[in-house]
């Protein structure tokens, strides 16, 4: 009984959400929802090769509408199907970060710490990076409603040390958090990101001079690094009136020696193996494995897929991401990488699968313990 209305109420809550989002992103009241490009930003984003019809285009076509009856099986899982184990039945092993660890740069490690879901601390060639910097507890523009982070953070946006630059993939609520930005801003020295995500970093207090947006297969050099703006395949939006009106992206970091390559989300398709020819091999790939579903195959990959594109981007050592923070598809919450692991096994593919807030050293240490099972 308990499991039923606790099903319920989430699925009426998921659907109140919705409406929320809808209503107050139709008035723009609230600054969560970010801003709207405009001026030469607009123009900016319009000259693109991807802005077509008054929207960013995918690489390939790509159907995201599960129509009506896709709307009705979502529903219906959501109020009756079996969800105990989109959850941890217990708190899950975090590696807490003690901020001192910071206060000596490395300039030969290359140091890649995950945060949980698609945020990473990436330390390479003596500059630090944050990757996707969703630090707060809810993916919503909402502190009452929304998915809930169900894994503690290894370190608090407050005690991250100063960062060279920020480096975010697209504007969806469990990638690019308003609160996390406030908090970053004053932290950090520059932000990238797609063509009109910056908008929304205006809004919220970051300089115009410290954000570069980027289109895909644009580079930039930045204190001897090379960022690319690289494709994927998704969609963009914080409201039901917004979306793809910004761009989404992947990302090569390329330093004197290692290479890493973040996919951000993406649908499988045939620019993995693109970027790998361009900019491969990678030393190490940063790929989402979570939240898909039969109902919107075409912009997140299944588990298998992951493991194709680390392979199609000449990868050598695959780091599954988007998973372990929130719940934000029917599947288990070890789904993703319970069947990950099993391809990359099948497939001979070097994996590394460390817990929230452990670090991986490229060339030196790559943590394989499946703690997820204990």
């Amino acid at each position: 009984m308990k499991k039923t209305v606790k099903v319920i109420v989430s699925g009426l809550a998921f659907f109140v959400l919705l409406a929320t989002v809808a209503g107050c992103s139709i008035l723009k009241l609230s600054p969560q929802f970010g801003a709207e490009a405009e001026g030469a930003r607009l123009q900016a984003m319009q000259q693109s090769p991807n802005y077509k019809d008054g929207q960013f285009q995918n690489p390939v076509e790509t159907n995201m509408d599960i129509g009506f009856m896709g709307y009705m099986k979502l529903l219906r899982t959501r109020l009756f199907g079996e969800s105990d184990n989109q959850l941890p039945q217990k708190p899950i092993p975090v590696r807490a970060i003690n901020p001192k660890r910071f206060n000596n740069t490395q300039d030969t490690a290359t140091i890649v710490t995950w945060l949980g879901h698609s945020a990473f601390i990436v330390e390479i060639d003596g500059k630090r990076l944050l990757l996707d910097p969703m630090m707060g507890d809810i993916a919503s523009p909402f502190s009452f409603i929304g998915p809930e982070r169900f894994s503690a953070l290894p370190i608090t946006a407050e005690e991250l040390p100063p960062l060279d630059a920020v480096l975010i993939s697209h504007d969806h609520y469990d990638h690019l958090d308003y609160g996390s930005i406030i908090i970053l801003n004053e932290k950090t020295g520059h932000f990238f990101v797609a063509l009109g995500v910056g908008a929304h970093l205006q809004r919220w207090g970051v300089p115009a001079e410290k954000i570069t947006e980027m289109d895909w297969w644009q580079e930039v050099n930045y204190k001897g690094l090379i960022l690319a703006a690289t494709p994927s395949r998704h969609f963009s939006g914080r409201g039901l009136s917004d979306r793809m009106q910004t761009l989404w992206t992947s990302w090569a970091i390329l330093g004197k020696e290692k290479r890493i390559f973040f996919s951000g989300d993406s649908g499988y398709f045939d620019g993995f193996k693109a970027i790998g020819e361009k900019y491969g091999p990678f030393d190490i790939t940063l790929m989402e494995c979570g939240q898909y579903n039969e109902l919107w195959p075409n912009i997140h990959m299944m588990p298998e897929q992951t493991v194709q594109a680390h392979l199609d981007l000449k990868g050598k050592l695959l780091m599954p991401i988007h998973w372990g923070a929130f719940a934000l598809a029917m599947h288990s919450w070890t789904d993703p990488i319970e069947r990950v692991t099993a391809e990359a096994t099948k497939l001979n593919v070097p994996m590394t699968t460390p817990m929230i807030g452990q670090s991986i050293v490229l060339g030196k240490k790559a943590p394989v313990k499946r703690w997820w099972r204990e």
